[in-house]
């Protein structure tokens, strides 16, 4: 237990398109983030987590893959990526590549042949049904994107599946010829030496064959077979290389999360979950202006902490590509506190027990933008909301923009600000997406200067992470559930206690520390804390938004 390299890690997720730019098209690339590799070894992280990096219409930012086997042009070629690889592993740093093997593009040309041929064996690598009637489809299943998750192909008279989008078909785990496919192609990327997989979406692969309407109309229904199918994954592949895959989905239960992520490795060896970013959605989703309830997600996360131990391990996060910037979100955007919230976010989420994900800009505490029009937007998921809440009259055009500037994935996806120069210093182009206007003040180059950073207070996390046992190992117990400001728990190992305290708010926050550290020494030490000269030991206050580590040994 605990002799993982991945249980001792942090992971760092790169979204190519937004990272660096080093031909001046305005995208990012593969050569711009070989460029990045000494800024993220010094960083400290362990693992660099590309998101899709395939051959794809982008339609869904890669996540519609058209070609397995090939770079996006975009992004370089399959010698960029060798190259990128091989430094990578020259600095002791490890590679993980995003892989999504529930659905290709419409685009792919499994699909077109079976659209071509339907007696083809790639007509049977995909869902398709004959409708119920005319113009009614074979179930009720609704689209992550919106509208029905079927699309009518009139030269066929059928129905075919996409469960994301009608330029997204799922693929039919339940052909055994598909699934050999698959496996062949992870093959391919592992054999070049990759260091593993995050799987997007994987839930979704399993599926009765039968298709059944749902109660509520959701594609997602984690039929018993999807563990039937990543058993077979792992037997017959990722059992053989010394690797780490992490499974991405929605609605995980405790008792879900064993099943997928065992420490008994039978299946994948950790999960994303979304109970933490979920919290705060109501029958809106996401689109909302709630803040999350903090008693409330201060019972979520003792659930998962102490019933994980000695079962399964879990990724640690708030921000990657489908979330707001953390500290819009959590904290604050004054420029007071904006620093001392982020500290603050990032030490509550990497004293936790798993492993951490730090997303790309995080670590410089980048925040929200504030779009100013529809036409400024990219994501899918924003624009599909737009439609569904503005055109129906549910939600102003005002409230909606306010809701997509909280919460809208956009936000992930401006470019990283590397430094005061025109355009964050990411491009020499025009940026495919708007650079946030703040990058004047938040910027690497300015960061990397200055002791007291946000940048160099990351440091000093991932830094705990690998010196000293009890971040890995340590039990968690959750305390003070109802205190409304303080997120309060212990990590405790034989003979040693940490006792980390996050005030979540603007305000003051009084918490008495004795009762949940006992020591034969006057007062505890304080590990790390984000607030110089802090007093806490001595007024039992937490100043606004502050964050302290405190350690006992007995």
């Amino acid at each position: 237990m605990f002799d993982k390299w991945w249980e001792r890690s942090v992971i760092y997720q790169i979204w190519p398109k937004s990272f660096c730019d080093s031909n001046g098209d305005g995208i990012g690339d593969l050569p711009g983030i070989q460029s990045k590799l000494d800024y993220l070894k010094d960083l400290g992280v362990d693992i660099l987590w590309l998101s899709p990096i395939y051959r794809s219409p982008d339609r869904d930012n890669g996540y519609d893959i058209s070609d397995y086997y090939s770079i996006q042009p975009n992004y370089g070629t399959m010698e960029d990526f060798d190259s990128l690889l091989q430094e990578v592993h020259r600095r002791g740093m490890k590679l993980v590549m995003d892989l999504v093997m529930n659905h290709t593009s419409d685009q792919c040309e499994w699909f077109q042949k079976g659209i071509e041929d339907p007696n083809s064996k790639y007509h049977d690598y995909y869902y398709w049904r004959k409708g119920k009637g005319p113009g009614v489809p074979p179930n009720n299943w609704n689209a992550v994107f919106k509208g029905s998750a079927w699309t009518y192909n009139e030269k066929n008279d059928e129905w075919y599946l996409g469960c994301f989008s009608p330029f997204q078909p799922d693929l039919n785990w339940s052909n055994p010829e598909l699934r050999q496919e698959i496996y062949k192609m992870v093959r391919f990327w592992l054999d070049k030496g990759i260091d593993g997989f995050r799987l997007d979406a994987i839930g979704y692969i399993g599926k009765n064959p039968e298709l059944p309407d749902s109660p509520d109309g959701s594609c997602l229904i984690l039929d018993p077979c999807v563990h039937t199918y990543l058993q077979e994954l792992n037997r017959q592949v990722l059992s053989h290389y010394d690797i780490m895959t992490v499974g991405e989905n929605a609605n995980l239960t405790v008792e879900d999360m064993e099943k997928f992520a065992s420490l008994d490795g039978g299946e994948l060896n950790m999960m994303i979950q979304f109970f933490h970013v979920e919290e705060d959605i109501d029958e809106f989703g996401k689109f909302n202006l709630n803040r999350v309830n903090l008693p409330h997600l201060k019972q979520l996360y003792r659930d998962q902490q102490e019933d994980m131990y000695g079962k399964f391990w879990t990724s640690l996060y708030w921000s990657n590509h489908d979330q707001p910037r953390q500290v819009s979100r959590l904290g604050t955007e004054d420029p007071k506190y904006r620093d001392r919230a982020a500290k603050m976010i990032a030490m509550n989420t990497h004293m936790m027990m798993g492993t951490p994900f730090v997303y790309q800009g995080e670590e410089l505490g980048m925040t929200n933008l504030h779009w100013d029009s529809l036409d400024e937007l990219r994501d899918l998921e924003e624009l599909g909301a737009w439609h569904e809440f503005v055109d129906s009259g549910r939600k102003s055009p005002e409230e909606m923009m306010e809701c997509i500037r909280q919460k809208g994935r956009d936000n992930a996806r401006t470019p990283v600000q590397w430094s005061a120069e025109k355009n964050a210093g990411f491009t020499d182009g025009t940026p495919w997406i708007r650079v946030n206007p703040n990058y004047t003040e938040i910027n690497a180059a300015a960061e990397l200067e200055d002791p007291d950073s946000v940048l160099n207070f990351y440091k000093k996390l991932i830094a705990l992470r690998h010196t000293d046992e009890i971040v890995i190992s340590g039990q968690y117990h959750g305390i003070a559930l109802e205190d409304p400001q303080v997120f309060a728990y212990t990590r405790g190992i034989p003979r040693e206690t940490w006792l980390i305290l996050c005030n979540f708010s603007g305000e003051k926050a009084p918490f008495d520390w004795r009762p949940y550290l006992y020591s034969s020494s006057e007062e505890p030490d304080v590990v790390l804390g984000n607030v110089d000269s802090s007093d806490f030991l001595e007024t039992g206050t937490l100043e606004p938004w502050e964050g302290i580590i405190l350690r006992c040994r007995t």
